[in-house]
């Protein structure tokens, strides 16, 4: 009989995928898990992704982005049979870890992970300032300038002065309608 490398304790491992490879590599190693062949050693594999707002041709989406690009996280008992599994696995590059040793994520890292890819809500990253000159980059005002003159963090929108006809006329955008003047 074969010694394990390995101590067999149930731990979240990461393991690095080609980018763009992660939910493919998931859906393997969920396939093996349903055929039974690794029952009881491999309980769970995740991408983690969280949902973010994004403007296309001036309407928002929710869209679904990964957290961490080119990884995907599994929860097994690390032994032999299932670094074989998991490293064979088409698209996975390797474990995360020192050398041929795999390293456990902390469950305290996990925690943190699954709560961010909980949350339905999702964020909007307001990072301007008031009376700050802007550039809009989409919308029907694309192409003008304008001074922020109000910011509603809860909402993603910035109200903006904007010069148009000699007078300065207030236009309510969303903060991924502008970026800051390089």
């Amino acid at each position: 009989m074969a010694v394990n490398r390995y101590d067999d304790t149930r731990a979240w491992y990461a393991i690095s995928t080609y980018s763009g490879y992660e939910d493919k590599v998931a859906n393997s190693i969920k396939e093996h898990v349903e055929s039974g062949e690794v029952e009881g050693k491999i309980f769970d594999a995740i991408v983690p992704k969280e949902k973010q707002i994004e403007i296309k041709n001036g309407k928002r989406k929710v869209v679904d982005r990964k957290i961490f690009q080119g990884y995907v996280l599994i929860e097994m008992s690390l032994s032999d049979e299932t670094w074989y599994i998991v490293r064979n696995t088409p698209g996975v590059t390797g474990f995360i870890g020192n050398g041929t040793q795999p390293t456990p994520v902390s469950e305290a890292e996990i925690n943190k992970i699954k709560k961010r890819m909980g949350v339905e809500d999702p964020k909007y990253s307001v990072n301007y300032e008031i009376n700050e000159v802007i550039s809009i980059i989409d919308g029907p005002f694309k192409g003008f300038e304008g001074t922020v003159s109000e910011i509603d963090t809860t909402k993603g929108k910035l109200k903006v002065m904007v010069s148009m006809f000699g007078r300065e006329t207030p236009v309510e955008l969303d903060a991924l309608q502008v970026q800051k003047l390089q």
